[in-house]
């Protein structure tokens, strides 16, 4: 699987790099004092931590025109594609090691689902920032090497990803959300299934390790 970069033209199609930011607290912050799971990896909607740097008014401010906005953080080991997501807005990543983010775009969905040759890589450099679309769908971030871990900020507005709204019916659209503005496409073979994840992503599981 060909790997871009954010840097190149074709992830303008997905989000644009930050541009004038200090993340140099923010990011120490994150690799001081957050875990990093080797073979997992685990999401932190919220971290008090983060949220009480200054930067984060200005995240708020600049990134999302003064909404409240959660700073959260994804770290740990993956390769694999198992889910994509999107949100109503757009979502800021912040990463403190090199990663990798498998991306597709919601207008690419035939009825709910996406065929996983759809989906692009990108190479997003330690200490860089991207804002992704709301039309970008995105998941959980890979390593970009060999049993290489990595460490990327969340932000969002606040409450998403929280708890699932209630009175959603099992039709169109409203299969897909499992969160406070996350709705979520599955692959078959993804541990999201037991959970009650709508199965729409069709097509190879994507792995990295195995490109």
């Amino acid at each position: 699987m060909k790997i871009h970069s954010v840097f190149d033209k074709a992830f303008k199609r997905y989000g644009q790099v930050l541009e004038g930011y200090d993340f140099t607290k923010l990011l120490q912050t994150l690799i001081d004092s957050s875990p990093k799971p080797e073979g997992d990896f685990v999401y932190v909607a919220t971290d008090s931590k983060l949220e009480a740097l200054p930067v984060a008014k200005e995240l708020q401010n600049r990134g999302f025109g003064g909404l409240p906005i959660q700073i959260g953080y994804c770290n740990g080991t993956n390769g694999t594609l198992n889910c994509l997501e999107y949100h109503r807005n757009s979502e800021i990543n912040i990463a403190a090691d090199d990663s990798i983010l498998l991306l597709a775009h919601q207008a690419d969905l035939e009825d709910y689902t996406l065929y996983t040759e759809k989906v692009e890589a990108f190479l997003l450099p330690a200490g860089t920032g991207v804002e992704l679309f709301a039309t970008t769908l995105h998941y959980a971030p890979c390593g970009a090497g060999e049993d290489q871990g990595f460490r990327v900020m969340i932000v969002l507005p606040r409450g998403t990803n929280g708890e699932k709204p209630v009175g959603l019916k099992n039709i169109g659209e409203d299969r897909l959300c499992m969160g406070c503005n996350k709705w979520l496409l599955a692959h078959e073979e993804a541990p999201e299934v037991s959970q009650g994840a709508f199965v729409g992503l069709i097509g190879k599981r994507i792995d990295l390790k195995a490109e």
